[in-house]
């Protein structure tokens, strides 16, 4: 249910945790923290790829798939209401992206990803 958005540069998105994200301390879940930073990565990974119209030789949008990230936890987010969620490209190549995000609550960042995706291409 995360729907990200292109907003001044960057992609924003608002995630509001159920009570099954819990981490069993009243926290948001970290597994859950790396879900939501992962997809929400995604969202900005194809809007760029749409803005520069990479597409496979079928004429079909390029495709990327998570390579790798590295997530830091800062501190606690909590779980009874909603974070908010920022991402941007800050590497691009048709075959790789590099895209780093944030979630954050209260005013503070809770987590930190840097994500790297690959282009896929299907085999034949």
């Amino acid at each position: 249910h995360l729907r990200s958005f292109a907003k001044e540069g960057v992609v924003v998105a608002t995630f509001a945790p159920w009570p099954e994200h819990d981490n069993g301390y009243g926290f948001l879940n970290g597994g859950v923290i790396a879900t939501v930073l992962d997809c929400h990565t995604a969202a900005a990974v194809m809007l760029e790829s749409h803005t520069r119209a990479f597409r496979d030789a079928d004429g079909s949008p390029a495709m990327y798939v998570t390579a790798g990230f590295d997530l830091k936890f800062l501190r606690p987010a909590p779980r009874d209401r909603d974070v908010s969620l920022v991402a941007r490209v800050v590497s691009v190549a048709e075959d790789e992206m590099v895209c780093e995000g944030a979630l954050n609550a209260d005013e503070k960042v809770r987590a930190t990803i840097r994500a790297h995706w690959k282009r896929f291409r299907r085999r034949a």
